[in-house]
């Protein structure tokens, strides 16, 4: 099983990311789960998501505590969450940040990093600084579990006919661009 967790602050999109990695995984064959975690928090505070991938039904029902990948949708979260607590010791972190992997191992240790500058490729494909969709396209490249046209339908049927192509095309740069460290 492949257990992800995800941070990012609120009205980020976040957990939406996780629904539509989890209705991707689903609509090709395999068992997914995705759920949040958040209490009273008001936009911009952290929050944190989850998704379960596995070829078998999926029967546990709690929060993700040892992740194999996790996603980090703003890079101030990391001076304010431990981002990496409980991360398995060949674990991957996702991360959205304008510095390459190479750097980001370096200044907080962690065993692998898959790097993108999100917000960069968000405000050129969107022209809006929401980085969901687009992270997800260095997570495909992170677990390659899927490929970017996989979850090309599930953005189409979530963002309709305008935002769904640039999504996906925001997607797709992100896929293209990581650096991994």
């Amino acid at each position: 099983m492949l257990e992800i967790r995800l941070h990012g602050r609120g009205g980020q999109g976040g957990v939406t990311s996780a629904e539509l990695l989890a209705k991707a995984v689903i609509e090709h064959g395999k068992f997914a789960q995705a759920f949040p975690s958040f209490g009273p928090e008001r936009r911009g505070a952290p929050v944190e998501a989850f998704v379960r991938i596995s070829d078998e039904r999926i029967r546990i029902r709690e929060k993700i505590y040892e992740p194999n990948v996790v996603m980090v949708l703003d890079p101030t979260l990391l001076g304010v969450v431990e981002v990496d607590k409980g991360l398995h010791k060949d674990g991957v972190v996702v991360l959205n940040a304008p510095v390459s992997a190479e750097t980001i191992k370096k200044q907080y240790n962690f065993p692998k990093v898959v790097q993108v500058d999100a917000l960069k490729i968000a405000l050129e494909c969107l022209g809006v600084p929401i980085t969901n969709t687009t992270m997800l396209g260095a997570l495909l490249k992170a677990i390659e579990f899927l490929k970017p046209e996989d979850m090309e339908g599930v953005l189409l049927e979530r963002f309709g006919p305008k935002l769904g192509p640039k999504n996906f095309k925001a997607l797709q740069e992100a896929y293209h661009h990581v650096s991994v460290a």
